[in-house]
């Protein structure tokens, strides 16, 4: 049995669940599968709104740990220290709009701007997990609104 013939014989709500979980997909690609299937506009929402902010905590978490546990070797070290160096030098503007500046990042719908990418940056820069929390939060309940409202036509409408 192939990793999608799995997938398939799950509920198709858990189907939404675990599409909004991914990276590379989160409720970008979960409300438009939740509407394939069918479901209301409002259970799309939902559904990938939960999954969305279901990785959030662990990363923020441990994203931290993780990275202190993984410097022990060489090659990590490197990169970490790499990272940091190359990132940390936009700390002006995280300073100046610390975890407020998650949200924006995270609730315009553009490919690597979701809640994954917004808890490393929140790693990279210290914010802590009580900031970003809410900050990406928001992020996505605006991201969904938009991708609900773009697979509704209401846009689309709109710009006419």
């Amino acid at each position: 049995m192939t990793f999608t013939m799995g997938i398939s014989l799950l509920p198709e709500s858990l189907q939404v669940i675990l599409m909004a979980m991914l990276p590379f997909s989160e409720l970008r690609g979960a409300i438009p599968l939740a509407i394939y299937y069918e479901m209301g506009y409002t259970e799309a929402f939902i559904l990938a709104g939960i999954g969305n902010m279901l990785p959030v905590i662990p990363l923020l978490l441990f994203l931290d740990p993780v990275s202190n546990w993984l410097r022990r070797y060489g090659i990590f070290d490197r990169f970490f220290t790499w990272l940091f160096s190359r990132t940390r030098r936009y700390n002006s503007r995280i300073e100046k709009y610390g975890a407020l500046g998650l949200i924006p990042f995270v609730a315009i719908p553009l490919p690597v701007t979701g809640a994954w990418t917004a808890c490393a940056v929140a790693f990279v820069f210290g914010i802590r997990c009580r900031y970003a929390f809410p900050a990406v939060l928001s992020g996505v309940i605006i991201a969904g609104i938009i991708v609900t409202l773009s697979c509704m036509g209401v846009l689309v409408i709109m710009k006419v």
